[in-house]
């Protein structure tokens, strides 16, 4: 019998909610939609399911700004819908994780609206303020995300604030231990109503540092392109010794962590994280009593990679953490390109192998040591939607850089599930849905695939039930590089029961799988 925790095997399908399934005919998904659709996910054979934020918001960043982490939005439903919900998913064997995000807020939570009005109230250091320098400029140079400068001005305190991210997503001062205190009890809110761990969203952004602040310094040799990592200031600097992954936050994740710890059945800590160097980040993060895992990017490369690329980028997480669980990999999320169309192009393949590179992608990431991220819809080989029309895009960073960049909501389009229910393929009876549904995605509806034996999604569920009957990959995290050639991905998992090899040949897009 193996001694490993659930987690450090598990095949989690991520949920956008907004985009899953609409229960109430307004065009956006919501809980009771993705309640009625958790026989579907079940049947995939996966062991958990991660649903992306759902609290509380205005929706500026489509949940990611929070302005109460103990209440549901309206649109998605309520605290009775997400009971329903999280007993089902017990029902079905499924465990159960949310999108927790710790490193800022909404400016419409209460903690932000009472903090702005002065500089001596109960939650004044709630927030990083600080007074301009002397010329009436920002106190340093950080970059946001999103465009601009990571400071805004507020009048009423006549104080710069900080937001990585939005403006509309103030950071919260982790240095107040009060804040943190706040965090903790989130956690118990949600564990006491049966979740079995958190998505921690963007852990790295965190800061608990005080003035004065360092700027970041330049990045050596940068290059401008068109990619979103090229075409935009923020990707000038680096960050790790001033704006991000600062040593003060491993004090939060240590206190978040004990919270973890104190509830039975193996709760589960994973922490979204980047930066100047990732793998470094990670063994720091993942160290004893912080997080059991980091959401890795090395696969999630928004041009796609070539397979020397997803090579090395095995190859630096297995140098790292083999032998552990420390690790989540993922080859699509909510923020990227779908990888049926980013692989696609990154290695020169045509469109009428979208769907066997895909099973093969699916079948590779899931081989791998650590936990895997599924994004709603890889199961069925959908497509990057490149043509919404601007107009109608909804994703505040592709709204900031189109049309040159065109955001997420390229693969945040609703899920359909029967071509010939309605003009929405069964996501909505709505007029409108809050993104398009894509035409393309109607051929891969996902009960039609889910009837059709030859499809991805019944592939891959065939796959996953064998998965569960391999020692070396259920009962250790350890593996082998072997020695290939450029088409192809070899390496052996290895247990004290069993030495698979897993073969992934990316000329004929075929997988093999031997014992040694």
């Amino acid at each position: 019998m193996s001694d490993l925790k659930w987690w450090e095997t598990a095949v989690i399908y991520q949920i956008y909610p907004r985009s899953f399934q609409d229960s109430n005919g307004d065009g956006v998904g919501d809980l009771p939609g993705i309640t009625s659709r958790l026989e579907y996910i079940s049947n995939l054979c996966v062991d958990a399911i991660w649903i992306s934020p759902f609290f509380e918001s205005p929706q500026k960043d489509f949940g990611y700004d929070v302005s109460d982490y103990c209440n549901i939005n309206p649109e998605y439903g309520t605290l009775k819908d997400f009971d329903i919900l999280i007993a089902k998913a017990h029902s079905l064997g499924l465990r159960l994780m949310i999108d927790i995000v710790p490193a800022h807020c909404s400016e419409a939570h209460s903690w932000f609206q009472e903090s702005r009005k002065s500089r001596n109230n109960p939650k004044s250091d709630w927030f990083h303020w600080v007074d301009p320098l002397p010329d009436g400029s920002a106190p340093t140079n950080w970059l946001s995300f999103f465009g601009g400068q990571a400071w805004s001005w507020e009048p009423l305190r006549q104080q710069y604030y900080l937001h990585n991210f939005l403006p509309s997503q103030p950071n919260l001062n982790h240095a107040n231990h009060e804040v943190c205190e706040a965090f903790e009890n989130i956690a118990k809110f949600w564990f006491d109503r049966g979740v079995d761990g958190f998505r921690m969203d963007a852990v790295h952004t965190i800061n608990a540092d005080k003035p004065p602040y360092k700027n970041n310094l330049a990045k050596p040799n940068f290059k401008t392109g068109i990619l979103p990592q090229e075409q935009q200031p923020f990707f000038r600097q680096l960050h790790d010794t001033a704006q991000l992954n600062q040593n003060s936050i491993q004090g939060f994740i240590e206190k978040f962590r004990k919270v973890a710890d104190s509830y039975e059945g193996d709760r589960f800590l994973m922490g979204e994280l980047h930066g100047d160097d990732p793998v470094s980040a990670s063994k720091s993060f993942t160290a004893r009593g912080r997080l059991h895992a980091t959401y890795n990017f090395n696969l999630l490369e928004w041009a796609g990679l070539s397979v020397e690329g997803i090579r090395s980028a095995i190859a630096s997480a297995i140098d790292a953490f083999n032998g552990t669980g420390r690790l989540a990999f993922a080859f699509s999320n909510h923020d990227v390109p779908r990888s049926a169309t980013r692989q696609l192009d990154a290695l020169g393949l045509k469109q009428d192998q979208q769907e066997a590179l895909q099973l093969l992608l699916l079948k590779l990431e899931v081989c791998l040591i650590g936990s895997t991220c599924i994004f709603q819809g890889e199961e069925l080989a959908c497509a990057d939607v490149q043509d919404i029309p601007l107009d109608l895009m909804q994703d505040p960073w592709g709204k900031e850089f189109s049309p040159v960049f065109l955001g997420r909501d390229t693969c945040r389009t609703p899920m359909v599930w029967s071509k010939e229910s309605n003009s929405w393929g069964d996501f909505s009876t709505a007029d409108k849905t809050w993104l398009p549904i894509s035409k393309e995605h109607l051929e891969r509806a996902g009960i039609d695939e889910m009837n059709r034996p030859e499809s991805v999604y019944n592939q891959f569920s065939s796959f996953l039930k064998w998965r569960k009957t391999q020692p070396a990959i259920m009962e250790a995290n350890t593996m082998e590089l072997i020695n290939s050639r450029d088409h192809q991905i070899i390496f052996d998992r290895i247990s004290n029961n069993q030495s698979l090899r897993c073969c992934f040949d990316f000329n004929t897009l075929t997988t093999s799988f031997s014992e040694n």
